[in-house]
C-alpha cells in the first residue's frame, strides 16, 4: 500500500504532546513510520515536502523530517500535469500547497494521504481513489 504523509503529519511527533489528540496522532504516525521501515507500506515523497520542510522554522525538526525522503520508493517532481491537477484541487477549497501535496500523491498512485490538518481533512475526504485521513483513522481502517 502506497502512502503520502504531508508536512503536518511529519511534524506531529514534535508538537506539544499535552493534548490527547496530538499525542494519539503522534503515536499513530510513529507506528505507521515503523511499518514503512519494515516494508509494510510504501512511502511517497515530493518536491513540495522538500520545499515546505526547507522553510521549517524549527531547526531540530528539519533533518529528521528530511531524512524520511531516503525511505521513499517514489520522489515526485514538479511537472505541468501536477500543477494542473493542483489548480483543479484548489477549486475544491484546498489551499495551494495542500493541493500540490494531494496532486503529488495522486500522481504517484497513493491509496492514502495522511494529514493532521483539519482543513485538508474537512475539504478532502476522498479525491478520486485517494483516501484523505488522519493517522488515527488510518490505523482504524488498515490495522483492523
Amino acid at each position: 500500500m502506497r502512502l503520502y504523509l504531508d508536512n503536518c503529519c511529519f511534524n506531529r511527533p514534535f508538537d506539544d504532546q499535552s493534548q490527547i489528540r496530538i499525542r494519539l496522532e503522534a503515536e499513530a504516525k510513529l507506528r505507521i513510520q515503523d511499518d514503512i521501515l519494515e516494508g509494510k507500506f510504501e512511502l511517497v515523497w515530493s518536491y513540495i515536502l522538500d520545499a515546505e520542510n526547507s522553510v521549517n522554522p524549527f531547526q531540530e525538526r528539519k533533518k529528521p523530517i528530511r531524512d524520511w525522503s531516503q525511505h521513499a520508493i517514489i520522489h515526485v517532481k514538479e511537472d505541468p500535469p501536477i500543477l494542473r491537477a493542483a489548480r483543479k484541487l484548489t477549486e475544491l477549497g484546498l489551499r495551494s500547497k495542500d493541493a500540490l501535496h494531494v496532486a503529488c500523491a495522486l500522481s504517484a498512485g497513493c491509496e492514502y494521504f495522511l494529514t493532521t490538518d483539519d482543513q485538508v481533512l474537512k475539504r478532502g475526504k476522498r479525491i478520486e481513489d485517494l483516501a484523505i485521513v488522519d493517522p488515527i483513522r488510518f490505523i482504524r481502517e488498515v490495522y483492523s
